[in-house]
Formats: structure tokens, sequence, C-alpha cells
């Protein structure tokens, strides 16, 4: 099935090109722009700030919580009944320290608040946290696609594997413009996209 896209794509592969390149595009922009400052750090208005701001080019439900249930292999996100008690207990979470800062990242992802594009707009949101909290970022470069996917896949049951994983790739380059728009690229390669370097775009 093809998502709904503002873009009126109706094959599957043009659909995937035109969102990875428009997306990267507007993250990039969110990054030079400045305008990456005005997320509300922590909080779910935060991350739909960014997913409005990545995806509303393409899809019209950027930015808004999803209204369908959603399962990614065996595993299923939060059901759209208990989403906005889940998001409102998210956004109660302490952020003060690492530890806290991947719990609320790993229950974030659990939500699985939009249709689509989930996890490269957490992944953004989860870098604020930690670049307010504890001034560090993570290196994406550093982290091995298959071991984040397989830490994020167990982490609702046990996140020790996500926090050593992640804990390991921290730097403390904040501000480094190249190692955002490289760590976007690693973030979309994550989900299979890896058509276009953001930094050409």
């Amino acid at each position: 099935m093809i998502l709904e896209n503002k873009l009126n794509i109706t094959d599957q592969i043009e659909l995937a090109k035109a969102e990875e390149k428009i997306s990267k595009q507007k993250a990039k922009q969110l990054f030079d722009s400045g305008d990456i400052h005005q997320v509300e750090v922590g909080k779910f208005a935060g991350l739909s700030f960014i997913h409005a701001y990545l995806f509303g080019e393409i899809y019209p439900f950027a930015g808004q919580i999803r209204d369908v249930n959603i399962a990614k292999g065996n595993f299923r996100f939060a059901p759209v009944m208990y989403l906005e008690a889940s998001l409102k207990h998210i956004d109660a979470m302490p952020q003060g320290n690492f530890e806290q800062i991947i719990e609320k990242y790993v229950e974030m992802n659990v939500a699985h608040p939009f249709r689509e594009g989930n996890g490269r707009a957490t992944r953004i949101w989860l870098d604020l946290m930690l670049k307010k909290e504890i001034r560090q970022v993570v290196d994406w470069n550093q982290v091995d696609k298959e071991e984040y996917l397989s830490a994020m896949q167990r982490s609702p049951i046990k996140d020790l594997e996500i926090k050593v994983l992640l804990k390991q790739a921290l730097t403390d380059n904040i501000d480094d413009r190249a190692l955002f728009m490289k760590g976007i690229d690693v973030s979309y390669y994550y989900e299979g996209y890896s058509e276009f370097k953001t930094e050409e775009l």
C-alpha cells in the first residue's frame, strides 16, 4: 500500500526516492537556518515539529499523531487508543542524565507516534536532548546498523544494550555541521535510504 502523499506519486520506489531527497534537504535546512533551536527539547511537541519540518512537503499527516495501529515485523507499537496517554507520560519522564535520556528515547520509539518517518525524526530529537542536558551527541557513524536495529528491537524489554552501544559513540562535537549531516545520512541508511548524500543536496 502506497502512503497518501502530496506529490501524487503512485510508485513506491519513486516515492521512496522523493521522500529521501526532500526530507534530507529539509534536515539540512533545519540545521543551517537555525530552526532547530525552536524545537522543544524532550517534548512530543518538539518531535512533532521536527517530523512536520522534514516530511511536511511530502505527507499530509506530517507531525500528526497516527490514527492507525502499526507494527514492524513481530513488534507492535503502542495502540492508537493509548497513544495520547503514552505521549503525556513520555513528556513527563526525566531527562537529566544519559540513562534517563535513552529511557525516554526507547519509550518514544515504542510509542511510534507517526505513520512513517519515526526513526529519522526521533534520532534528531534524541541528539537534541543529549546536547542540551549532557553537552554531547551521538556520532552515528560509529554505530553499526545491525547492532543498532537489534538493540532497539530488544530495548523495550532490556535497554542496557542500546545504552552501551550509544554511550561508546558519544562525542563533544555538539555543533559540528559535518557530523550532523553525516548523522542524517547514517540515520536514513538504517531505514534503507542511501541514494543521496545530505551534504550534496
